[in-house]
C-alpha cells in the first residue's frame, strides 16, 4: 500500500495536497483497494461549497457504493472530468490521474489538522 509522506490524509480515507490556497483531493491506495473495480464516480459540482467531514459525491464499484467525504472546508474550483469516461483511474493512479476535485479554501485549519502519512498508516495497520 502506497502512502506518499508528502500528502496528508483524512480518518475518512481521502488524501489531501495543498498548492497555496487550493487543495487537491482523491482517495487513498487503501481505500481503492479496499472498493475493488471503480466503476462510476459521482463528482461534487464546481461552484458548490463543501464543509470539512461532510459529503461531497460518491465512488462506485463492484462492490459498493461508499461516500467521499471533504477534508477541507472551502469551495470545488475544479473536478477531474476525465474520471466520467475513465473511473478506472482511481484504481490505477490513485494519486495521480484518479485525483477527484481541487477545494479553494480560506483556511488552513482542516488541512492542518489532517493526518500526516505515518498517522494515516498507524490508522490502517491497527
Amino acid at each position: 500500500m502506497k502512502i506518499p509522506k508528502e500528502l496528508r490524509y483524512s480518518s475518512d480515507h481521502e488524501w489531501a495536497a495543498r498548492d497555496g490556497d487550493v487543495v487537491r483531493i482523491g482517495i487513498t491506495d487503501y481505500a481503492q483497494d479496499a472498493l475493488g473495480d471503480v466503476v462510476f464516480v459521482d463528482l461534487p459540482k464546481v461552484g458548490s461549497s463543501v464543509s470539512a467531514h461532510g459529503v461531497m459525491g460518491e465512488v462506485e464499484s463492484t462492490k459498493s457504493v461508499s461516500e467521499l467525504y471533504a477534508p477541507v472546508s472551502g469551495t470545488v474550483s475544479a473536478v477531474n472530468d476525465a474520471l466520467t469516461s475513465s473511473p478506472e483511474s482511481v484504481n490505477a493512479d490513485p494519486y495521480g490521474t484518479g485525483w477527484i476535485c481541487e477545494i479553494t479554501t480560506s483556511s488552513n485549519d482542516d488541512f492542518d489538522a489532517l493526518l500526516d502519512a505515518s498517522g494515516y498508516e498507524a490508522l490502517t495497520t491497527s
